[in-house]
């Protein structure tokens, strides 16, 4: 029998992401240096697990409630209350436990976009974002985000259509790990609003943000830095909604926790699909995400930040790389002299037994490469050597 004749359009318009193609060919290398992956490096910590774990032998093994357990429903709402200083109490506002943040996204998608709707995303953008677009039948308008990778309100302006849906803000940026400054997310906020467009703020790296990304200078000794976020404006949450995730602040990205929380109709319509989807976020992972929230990070986020240093000084002596505030990764620039594209130079770094990500992975260009901070620190200064000698020429 012929199966492959059944696949459907949305089934052959996918393709395996670039940053899976690495993925897989890391398997079948022997001791890669692997910058590739986001996939943090430190452990999860103790009172994670030993909450995980103290669910399984309490039997909280079945299913929850699709929206969530109440107790990490509270907690969050607590957490938005102070963060953003919204009024969780409200009718007007709904949270969401998903199953990840991509789960959040899909379900998001899949609520908002339908046959000929419009979504606006940066370019560069996480992977997911475009292919989303297509299983739901919309399309992905690209916001050229070059060569600062700002998502702006100016840039997004122009794109907006009677079609448009909503617009999906990433801060700090997954490949560039740029953080928008507060008057971008004032901004851009203001646009969606009169324009009657939703605002979506991924903010999966919102811990990740090293204190030179924060909010403000006090940030800088709280013991829970914040990324600027336009959730944080008033008037934000009847016009925002923030996904937000466990998996890559505390190093359990396999458990797939995260949570949507914004306008009361569309996270309810999110939860209703989610019932016959994911049906609710693994039950034991909720547990050990309430444990989580109780977690401090600041060391483990300055020790990212003292990366971050080391790999910005060594790459901007060689080419073009945006400052990275937050998350764990560098998005440089192949330099002009030599060439090549993104995937070149990878297939180069491969040859060496290096694994980067080629720019074209996150983008309609394939100029730059991005790279993982988020390894040993003795691979990262190999893989750092091999890339600028490459990029040397």
């Amino acid at each position: 029998m012929d199966t492959a004749r059944l696949i459907c359009d949305r089934g052959r318009a996918i393709d395996t992401s670039g940053i899976r193609k690495v993925f897989q060919l890391a398997a079948t290398l022997k001791d890669p240096i692997n910058l590739s992956i986001g996939q943090p490096d430190f452990p999860v910590p103790d009172p994670i697990k030993r909450a995980a774990i103290e669910a399984i032998e309490r039997d909280r093994n079945g299913y929850t409630a699709s929206q969530g357990i109440p107790q990490l429903i509270e907690r969050v709402n607590a957490e938005l209350e102070k963060d953003l200083g919204w009024d969780t109490t409200s009718d007007a506002q709904g949270t969401l436990i998903t199953s990840g943040t991509a789960g959040a996204l899909m379900l998001l998608f899949l609520t908002l976009m339908g046959p000929g709707d419009e979504a606006i995303i940066p370019d560069p953008y996480f992977v997911m974002y475009p292919h989303l677009a297509t299983i739901a039948g919309g399309n992905a308008v690209r916001c050229d985000t070059y060569p600062d990778f700002r998502m702006t309100a100016e840039r997004v302006e122009p794109l907006l259509t009677e079609r448009t849906k909503f617009v999906l803000f990433n801060s700090p940026n997954n490949p560039s790990g740029v953080v928008s400054p507060k008057d971008d997310c004032r901004e851009l906020l203001e646009l969606c609003r009169s324009r009657g467009v939703l605002l979506v703020s991924d903010e999966i790296y919102d811990e990740f943000t090293f204190s030179d990304g924060m909010t403000d200078v006090s940030a800088k000794d709280s013991a829970e830095p914040r990324c600027p976020s336009p959730a944080r404006f008033d008037g934000a949450q009847d016009n925002v909604l923030v996904i937000r995730g466990f998996g890559k602040t505390y190093g359990c990205t396999g458990w797939r926790m995260g949570y949507a929380s914004g306008p009361h109709p569309v996270v309810e319509a999110m939860q209703r699909i989610q019932g016959y989807s994911f049906v609710c976020a693994p039950s034991i992972a909720q547990w050990g995400a309430l444990a989580a929230m109780e977690v401090d990070m600041v060391d483990t986020v300055s020790a990212y930040a003292a990366r971050r240093d080391r790999v910005h000084a060594r790459l901007r002596e060689v080419t073009e790389v945006a400052y990275p505030q937050g998350a764990f990764y560098a998005f440089p620039k192949v330099p002009e002299p030599l060439g090549l594209t993104g995937t070149e130079l990878v297939n180069r770094c491969i040859e060496r037994n290096l694994l980067v990500i080629p720019g074209g992975a996150f983008s309609d260009r394939d100029t730059h490469i991005r790279l993982s901070f988020a390894a040993p620190e003795a691979k990262l200064e190999t893989g750092l050597d091999i890339l600028c000698e490459l990029m040397s020429g």
